[in-house]
């Protein structure tokens, strides 16, 4: 029996005590986590019917900038170990969205490079992601989105 799709809501609604958080209202980690959690549910709602993770439109949209680009570089570039690179390039090879081939610079690596269907996916996805980043960025003028960007640029780099 098919399992019925769960419907994500955008935010947690906050209850009648919210507010009253006391001194964690200060720590920046709590705030970053609360809104980490508010942009995974409305990018898990957004993508629910392409049935892509984030780290899957990523190594898509990677490859497409970067056609044989290695696994290694994949990791690299996103700040992933290598096991969680091949298993995500695994789960998207066998979905048929992109494919391995022989690096033409260097016989140990294998180029990874997008199909036809991968390339359609990923224009899909990159309409989904357009939608996400308009609910995102709809809170913010454009000085404060430059600002955020700047910011959290600081804590990953």
């Amino acid at each position: 029996m098919p399992r019925a799709k769960e419907t994500l809501t955008i935010t947690t609604p906050a209850g009648e005590d919210a507010e009253d958080i006391g001194e964690i209202r200060d720590i920046v980690g709590f705030h970053l986590r609360l809104a980490h959690g508010a942009v995974y549910r409305h990018f898990t709602e957004t993508f629910t019917d392409l049935g892509l993770t984030q780290k899957q439109v990523s190594v898509l949209w990677l490859v497409d900038d970067h056609p044989g680009i290695a696994q290694t570089g994949l990791s690299q570039r996103m700040r992933m170990d290598r096991a969680t690179t091949m298993a995500i390039v695994n789960r998207l090879e066998a979905r048929d969205l992109l494919v391995r081939g022989p690096s033409p610079t260097d016989g140990r690596k294998q180029a990874l490079t997008l199909t036809e269907a991968g390339k359609a996916m990923l224009a899909t996805a990159k309409e989904a992601i357009r939608a996400h980043e308009d609910w995102l960025k709809s809170r913010y003028t454009a000085r404060e989105v430059a600002l955020l960007v700047e910011l959290l640029t600081r804590l990953h780099e």
